[in-house]
């Protein structure tokens, strides 16, 4: 277990070399010039996801408590929202260059699973803030939700190397088509998803479909590993079957600790940038995290008592 400041110290360092490397403009925002650095708002915006602050309100009331020092610029707190959520693509080019720091380039292979990210109670009547954008689906973890589906790619170590997102609601075929194919004719206004990295993914039974593995093989050069539905002629025997899923079990602890250490389940965004600025934030800060472990000789996702707020 480390202190805050110690932690906060590692973190900064790490994510002003990659903001430097790359030297690019940050997007304009109302208001004054802001006194906080790219890499210190990249740095506030990882920090905040942790399951120890309930919202960003609480957060920022710990920043300008305890972090004013390392931080004398700290805006008002709407100022410092609005700052962060400018700051999105950063934080994603953060995210991905951690992943190739720690080697998920050279892994053998990938596991690719989707994950319910909730914004509302399904049941509240209205509109809601995603009015035409998000929308209601079904999740094997909470059941019928509100909200969006993340889809993510981690190597064997649990690296997030891509993710991305859509409504609830949309097939998890279609959202993998999106993936492969952007990750093969990349778009840079979808960064998110990572570059290509191992062609094999290991897949649950949710993106099942021999025609789509056909499509994804020949269009995008992603060898798919899936069971079949066990009503097929040639089902697969139950040691593959095991060998799979104790191989893709990895991608289920990743997405705990999204959602417990980082409070994916948890956060209620009021706007698409929101939204987008925190799940970047909160792959960041994980794959941060894994890093910071490996400094320490401890568990790559020993995250529980890695850091003492104090």
């Amino acid at each position: 277990m480390i202190d805050t400041d110690t932690f906060v110290t590692a973190l900064y360092v790490i994510v002003d070399d990659i903001c430097n490397s790359e030297p690019t403009e940050r997007g304009s925002t109302p208001g004054p010039d802001a006194q906080l650095s790219t890499s210190e708002i990249v740095t506030l915006a990882m920090f905040a996801q942790f399951r120890h602050f309930v919202s960003e309100r609480d957060f920022y009331r710990f920043a300008d408590r305890n972090l004013r020092a390392a931080f004398p610029g700290l805006p008002h707190r709407t100022r410092y929202n609005r700052l962060a959520r400018s700051a999105a693509d950063h934080i994603c080019r953060v995210a991905l260059q951690l992943a190739e720091m720690l080697g998920s380039n050279r892994a053998v292979y990938q596991a690719v699973d989707m994950t319910a990210a909730p914004i509302r109670d399904s049941h509240r009547r209205g509109n809601g803030w995603f009015c035409g954008i998000a929308d209601i689906g079904k999740s094997n973890r909470i059941g019928w939700f509100e909200g969006f589906h993340v889809l993510a790619a981690v190597d064997p170590c649990g690296v997030i190397t891509g993710y991305c997102f859509a409504p609830a609601s949309v097939n998890d075929r279609h959202v993998a088509e999106a993936f492969f194919a952007l990750r093969q004719h990349p778009d840079r206004r979808v960064p998110s998803v990572g570059c290509i990295g191992p062609d094999v993914y290991l897949l649950d039974k949710g993106f099942n479909g021999p025609k789509w593995h056909d499509r994804w093989r020949n269009a995008y050069r992603a060898q798919v590993l899936c069971a079949p539905q066990r009503n097929v002629q040639q089902p697969w025997p139950a040691q593959l079957r095991r060998w799979l899923s104790s191989h893709r079990q990895i991608i289920e602890t990743v997405f705990e600790k999204l959602h417990n250490s980082f409070r994916l389940c948890r956060d209620r965004p009021h706007q698409l940038d929101g939204f987008t600025m925190r799940l970047s934030a909160k792959v960041a800060i994980h794959n941060f995290c894994i890093w910071m472990n490996r400094q320490l000789g401890r568990t790559d996702l020993e995250f529980v008592d890695l850091l003492a707020l104090g």
